[in-house]
């Protein structure tokens, strides 16, 4: 094994002179930040105050003592990432393993600071996500009411998190819930601006390019912004929830790249399948439903995965328009002045929290990717 060890460290950190000189600068500057932060965090930090403001991280200012509607949607949530998953990628044991002892550690911590019943939660949603994830990739029956359950696992939680109002959405379970009904909702969108701006109908075709390409030219925040003050306008005496007016400018946003990615995908088709198609007296509706499009989002369906994560990351700016997403949660949090000194945990957590989504959903996609390549050749 040390054989192999050092045969490895000679090919990738000093087969070269300037590997070599790479390395010897590189290397101990790796473990003098390595140490400072370890005793740092082991002496120096009070994580306290992450127990004592996990509540406010993760719904927000969610009344506390509706507490289980929130736990009825991560359940929910996490059997509707499961089943996606099952559609493409199949589970493989190492990773139920570690998602499995995560959720056992996860859930040992929890319990020691809000008791064992809330600990037992966070084991029960892991159990959930695995059982999904392992039921839809083997059963081909359940994998046809995959997007059907989505739908009413949607519908399910605005009903059941809506009685004590939108507006007190908050925390990761915002970033969460937004970055997964915009995902949803830009989708179709995008679908049809990209068909039309490969239309034959010019006045189609010229519309739906100056709408991708004016999303494309301005900054997401402007247009969350403007869907926020105009719709007040275009509907007077009515009043829209600010997380409905985001949420549409969140999907008209990134729709305008979904239908870029989409056209990419139609432009991949070879234009014999479409031939073909007319050649049996096939429709246009038909022709692009059954066989254009499956093909053309099975080009890119890696980029609409990874597209995913450009939402959850862009969801911070949802402050602008009075809602606390996970970010601005942990800004409430030091704007309090017994937690002010405590500036690196708050923000530690917050960077550890979003590395490790975004990891998971780089991961995917890369595995579905993959894949798919796999099923190609």
């Amino acid at each position: 094994m040390s054989a192999v060890a050092m045969r490895w460290l000679r090919h990738n950190l000093f087969a070269k002179p300037f590997d070599i000189a790479l390395s010897l600068l590189i290397i101990p500057l790796l473990a003098w930040a390595a140490y400072g932060f370890a005793r740092w965090s082991l002496f120096e930090a009070r994580w306290g105050v992450l127990g004592d403001s996990m509540r406010v991280l993760m719904i927000g200012i969610y009344p506390p003592d509706q507490l289980w509607r929130a736990w009825f949607s991560v359940a929910v949530i996490v059997a509707m990432f499961g089943a996606g998953l099952g559609l493409s990628l199949p589970p493989r044991k190492q990773a139920l393993l570690a998602i499995g002892l995560l959720s056992c550690w996860l859930g040992a911590v929890v319990g020691s600071v809000y008791g064992v019943g809330q600990g037992a939660l966070v084991v029960a949603c892991a159990l959930l996500f695995i059982a999904n994830w392992k039921f839809v990739a083997v059963n081909r029956r359940a994998q046809r009411f995959v997007i059907a359950g989505s739908l009413f696992g949607i519908v399910s939680i605005f009903v059941v998190l809506s009685p004590p109002g939108l507006e007190v959405w908050g925390g990761l379970l915002l970033s969460v819930i937004l970055t997964l009904l915009v995902s949803l909702l830009s989708l179709p969108f995008g679908v049809l601006l990209a068909f039309g701006r490969q239309s034959r109908i010019p006045s189609l075709r010229i519309i739906c390019t100056a709408y991708i390409e004016t999303m494309r030219s301005v900054p997401l925040i402007l247009v969350v912004y403007w869907v926020w003050i105009i719709v007040p306008l275009l509907a007077p005496g009515t009043t829209v929830p600010s997380l409905l007016r985001g949420m549409a400018g969140y999907s008209l946003f990134f729709a305008a790249y979904v239908a870029e990615y989409v056209r990419s995908g139609l432009q991949a088709v070879p234009k014999g399948q479409v031939e073909a198609a007319r050649s049996l007296g096939m429709g246009v509706w038909s022709r692009n439903v059954d066989i254009v499009l499956p093909q053309a989002l099975r080009v890119v369906v890696p980029a609409l995965v990874g597209q995913i994560l450009d939402i959850f990351n862009g969801a911070t700016l949802v402050f602008i328009i009075g809602l606390t997403d996970f970010l601005r949660a942990g800004q409430m949090i030091l704007a309090d002045p017994q937690n002010g000194g405590r500036i690196n945990e708050i923000y530690l957590f917050l960077f550890v929290v979003y590395l490790a989504i975004g990891a998971a959903i780089t991961y995917a996609s890369r595995q579905i990717e993959a894949r798919l390549a796999r099923g190609s050749r």
